[in-house]
């Protein structure tokens, strides 16, 4: 956010969460690239001259939305708080994969992760940007890093590095959303794992030869 932008701490909460998940659902709708103002304005209910009384710009409307995808983030990991750290670690691993309910969330999974996709392809030009979404990344990292820690300290995971753990962990699942991401409409892939299925492939991977190797031997 620039320095003369507002901060979207001196936004009231419910009017912020209300813009968020409006700047959301406008973003699977729309895409980054045709995204607008009054786009997010009209999803949510309100007058563009309020977006722009609170947030400034579109570039700053989009760096608070960005903060608030971390902030949720580390409320529903700070939820499983007292959880075994397995639990813990699994949760937040399936977090990062889509939800194959089959209600339409596998979809919405798509379009926004393609509008992410996007925004990320700003970072290395925009300085905004690319600090807010290292920023992001790092927090995960970290929370990752955190809970294989104390996994080790309760006798829970084996001895092992936790940063090239957690390193090996978020790459496998990044990418694999990326390849989703931009291959899942692929027509003519024959591979024997089509690109849509892929982040829940490598989840199950994961499970089955990181994890379980991860566990000491009494779990």
């Amino acid at each position: 956010m620039s320095a003369e932008s507002p901060s979207d701490q001196s936004v009231p909460d419910e009017v912020h969460e209300t813009l968020m998940e409006a700047t959301y659902r406008a973003l699977c709708a729309e895409g980054y690239a045709n995204l607008t103002m009054q786009r997010i304005a009209d999803e949510a209910g309100k007058s563009k001259s309020l977006l722009h009384y609170h947030y400034g710009t579109k570039h700053d409307l989009l760096l608070a939305f960005l903060r608030h995808l971390m902030e949720r983030f580390d409320a529903k990991v700070d939820a499983t708080e007292g959880d075994a750290p397995d639990e813990r670690l699994r949760y937040l691993l399936d977090k990062m994969v889509p939800n194959d309910g089959g209600d339409g969330d596998d979809d919405e999974y798509d379009t926004f992760g393609l509008a992410l996709m996007e925004l990320r392809t700003q970072a290395p030009y925009d300085e905004a940007y690319r600090e807010q979404i290292a920023k992001n990344e790092r927090v995960i990292r970290e929370r990752i890093s955190a809970i294989i820690r104390d996994g080790i300290e309760r006798g829970v995971f084996r001895e092992v590095d936790p940063d090239r753990m957690t390193a090996l962990l978020f790459a496998a699942l990044d990418g694999a959303r990326l390849q989703r991401v931009v291959l899942s409409e692929a027509t003519d892939d024959e591979s024997a794992i089509h690109p849509r299925d892929v982040p829940t492939e490598v989840r199950t991977a994961i499970d089955k030869f990181v994890l379980s190797d991860l566990l000491t031997e009494d779990r």
